[in-house]
């Protein structure tokens, strides 16, 4: 994929591309130069804002209880027998 540099400094990102990362009109991309290379990463700070505080836990339960149900028993959980 190629894009060119405009007069303005703007490009075109491919279609592909846009395709690929679900990236719509009004999507906000992070540019970061890493060693020579732009970098352009979607931003996921806002998506993880508009979860924030949507889903309550049960009652009596605890993250470490939630993330247990999610992925079992962690390393430093003592070993049941």
């Amino acid at each position: 994929m190629e894009a060119t540099v405009a007069e303005r400094g703007q490009i075109t990102l491919p279609k592909e591309a846009r395709d690929a990362l679900g990236l719509k009109k009004g999507t906000k991309l992070l540019v970061q130069v890493e060693n020579g290379r732009i970098v352009l990463r979607k931003d996921m700070s806002g998506a993880i804002s508009k979860l924030r505080g949507m889903y309550k836990l049960p009652p009596g339960m605890t993250t470490d209880d939630m993330m247990r149900e999610l992925r079992g028993r962690a390393p430093a959980d003592p070993v049941e027998e």
